[in-house]
């Protein structure tokens, strides 16, 4: 099985969104049960999601698996 990828803050990102394409830069590694970006997030340190500011200024948080470097 592949090694799950790292991401930064700061990094640049973008990701498929209701049929186009999202941009946004990763603000926080998330490894733990939360709220944030306005759900329910069920992350872990084994399965990390992201949280990551959308270019006009919406979080979204998503697994690291989603997200294409930019």
């Amino acid at each position: 099985m592949p090694e799950r990828r790292k991401l930064h803050r700061g990094d640049r990102v973008s990701w498929r969104s209701h049929g186009s394409r999202a941009y946004g830069t990763v603000q926080e590694e998330i490894t733990e049960r939360t709220y944030a970006a306005k759900r329910t997030v069920a992350a872990s340190r084994e399965n990390p999601q992201y949280r990551v500011r959308t270019d006009d200024g919406r979080d979204a948080v998503h697994k690291p698996e989603a997200l294409d470097d930019e």
